[in-house]
């Protein structure tokens, strides 16, 4: 028997009871096999050596399974990579039709706009659908017609002074020195006499052919695109806000909104502002007896689409054209160019822009070439309107999440 400290006791405390006898020894370890359970394991399972074999299991008593199984990780890990990859070679693969996809989306996107603005005059969507979508199917009509006739008659007006062309080379002192030296025209003459130009250009005049129906084919895919999604934006929309748990759905549907109108207003901004582009270059071009005046104030609209160097092409092209005319008119041209650009970038857009897409010089210009780097023209066009709705997702949702913590 063990005595106990009275002292130790607080008073007022009913006393502990001890037990009356503790065994004298108590074994360090429990020997294996001899049936006692570890803590934390169920009967049955022994920290010692495994059952013996009995009838029900003449092998044993099998082990823990193996949960950290090196070779079940690696086979884990080998489909992810090769799910991932064949992921991206199906994108890959499907670009070009996602891409028809993204431009016909960001067309009915910045046509809306225009689509709404005549359904508040009273037209049904359905209607005001067909006056816009007439109108771009014009637009592109009379572009058409505003090239094709001058490169028609500048390529047969080449093909018939050919001839003449050559005779001039030949009467050429410089060309007939060069002949005499290195007999230029003579290896021509065998080159075109032995058919491989013909082989070259019957090729080449394929290629061109396949290029000139893919670019009709693409744009007459994104007309009809175009047309269904804007017929069915609204739709489209509503389908979309309903993968979103209800709990975030209005705060989602404000920022989508948001979004769609920043852009919406882009692309109907740009096009106002190549419009009156287009619109102050004909009468200039006209007044100076540029040739091709139509033609080149329609190309000068469309590059004006361009951010950054579309403008700057537009500009090149037709006081290029405005120099073969004369060295006066050409200059002309290229001051006229000069002063438009800068009455547009600090008059004509900030009024247009104002009301759409408030989007920082360093951010335009880093969207767009990014996007053109990525992507291209289409890139370029679409850089700027998604670097304003990252921009407004940053600062509603990310910037007050980041306050809070």
């Amino acid at each position: 028997m063990l005595e106990t400290d009275d002292t130790r006791q607080p008073p007022g405390e009913p006393r502990d009871r001890i037990p009356a006898e503790i065994p004298a020894e108590i074994p360090a370890e429990i020997p294996a096999g001899t049936g006692h359970t570890a803590p934390g394991e169920t009967a049955g399972e022994t920290t010692g050596d495994p059952e013996p074999a009995g009838p029900d299991r003449p092998f044993g008593r099998p082990g823990r399974p193996l949960r950290s199984n090196p070779f079940m990780f690696g086979l884990t890990g080998a489909l992810g990579v090769l799910t991932a990859w064949l992921l991206v070679q199906a994108i890959a693969s499907a670009g070009s039709a996602l891409m028809l996809i993204v431009v016909s989306l960001f067309l009915a996107i910045g046509l809306n706009p225009a689509v709404e603005a005549l359904q508040r005059r009273g037209l049904s969507r359905r209607v005001a659908i067909t006056v816009v979508f007439g109108s771009v199917i014009a637009f592109f009509a009379a572009f058409g017609l505003a090239i094709v006739p001058p490169l028609t008659e500048q390529t047969t007006g080449f093909v018939q002074h050919l001839p003449e062309y050559v005779r001039q080379l030949q009467d050429h002192p410089l060309i007939r020195s060069v002949d005499a030296r290195y007999q230029v025209l003579e290896r021509i003459q065998q080159y075109v006499t032995s058919g491989g130009l013909a082989t070259q250009m019957f090729g080449g005049l394929l290629g061109v052919a396949g290029v000139v129906i893919s670019a009709v084919f693409s744009a007459f895919t994104i007309l009809v695109l175009t047309l269904y999604f804007l017929g069915s934006l609204n739709s489209i929309k509503e389908t979309a806000y309903r993968f979103v748990p209800r709990s975030r759905r209005t705060r989602v549907r404000l920022l989508g909104d948001e979004i769609i109108h920043q852009i919406g207003g882009y692309v109907a901004g740009n096009l106002i502002i190549s419009l009156i582009a287009g619109v102050v270059t004909f009468p200039f071009l006209a007044a100076l007896d540029v040739p091709y005046a139509l033609a080149l104030a329609i190309f000068v609209a469309v590059t004006d689409l361009i951010p950054l160097a579309g403008a700057v092409l537009g500009a090149v092209v037709a006081s290029g054209v405005a120099f073969l005319t004369s060295v006066r008119t050409g200059i002309a041209c290229a001051v006229f160019f000069v002063v438009y650009q800068q009455v547009e970038n600090y008059l004509i857009s900030p009024r247009v822009f104002k009301s759409s897409v408030d989007v920082p010089p360093v951010v335009t210009i880093v969207g767009a070439l990014l996007g053109g780097t990525l992507l291209g023209i289409v890139g370029a066009l679409l850089g700027i309107p998604l670097a304003a709705a990252l921009m407004l997702v940053a600062r509603e949702v990310v910037l007050p999440r980041q306050e809070k913590l």
